[in-house]
């Protein structure tokens, strides 16, 4: 059995960056204060943290996903306060940003946490952006905290635990459409995760000749091997000769 655990520790050579609605910036100022203070805890330099304030929760996914596709973006961390009103407005709201935010992270394969408060009063969004921190246990020290600091150590945490993963590639999405009907239905069923694969090379031959785009399914690995069948020759056995 393979045992993989991510540690609240000083990241890689990257960036951090943290989106914060500026909505409720009375809340949300205070997920950001405990947000840093864990960061810089935990050895995060402060050029290696980007933050980005944005109109509301709403605008949150949009600069998650601008950072992430970036390979040197080591995680981006969401604070955000949405407290409901009289009106239905903000279910519809955290139905979005949460939806997008996952999104976000599945698709380009980095670390988005969410730290965005989904709070009925506003006295539940102060218990969460307070100053004492509570342990992650809710059984054990059932104390709100702040969700600021508790994302902070969640991405230090995500982050390490990437590193520690094995590497797995995938076919990249730009290349299906080149793809044989074979290909472009065993990739989408490697990037769906119904088969898994540990590596995979590719090569797209620029003077392709046959057609196939340099595609051969001899270098795909999970591919069974076809069986390559060579017909014997019949042995002629002599004829007996007439007594």
């Amino acid at each position: 059995m393979q045992l993989f655990e991510g540690r609240v520790c000083p990241p890689p050579k990257g960036y951090i960056v943290v989106a914060v609605a500026r909505f409720n910036k009375t809340i949300t100022q205070r997920l950001l204060d405990g947000c840093l203070s864990k960061l810089r805890q935990h050895g995060v330099r402060e050029n290696d943290i980007k933050v980005v304030w944005v109109p509301g929760a709403y605008e949150i996914p949009y600069i998650a996903n601008y950072f992430a596709k970036d390979p040197e973006c080591l995680a981006a961390i969401c604070l955000g306060a949405v407290i409901k009103g009289e009106t239905s407005h903000d279910e519809h709201i955290n139905r979005f940003v949460s939806t997008a935010i996952g999104e976000a992270a599945a698709k380009y394969g980095t670390p988005v946490i969410f730290g965005i408060l989904t709070c009925d009063t506003v006295e539940q969004a102060e218990a969460r952006s307070g100053i004492i921190e509570s342990a992650k246990d809710k059984s054990i020290n059932p104390a709100p905290g702040n969700k600021g600091a508790e994302s902070a150590e969640a991405a230090l945490e995500m982050i390490d635990l990437h590193t520690e993963l094995p590497e797995i590639q995938f076919l990249p999405p730009d290349l299906l459409k080149n793809l044989p009907p074979l290909a472009t239905m065993l990739s989408k069923a490697i990037n769906s995760g119904d088969v898994q694969i540990h590596a995979f090379a590719e090569e797209i031959d620029e003077d392709d000749d046959d057609g196939d785009f340099g595609f051969d399914p001899e270098d795909i690995p999970f591919l069974p091997r076809q069986r390559k069948t060579v017909k014997k020759a019949k042995k002629k056995t002599p004829k007996k000769e007439k007594e």
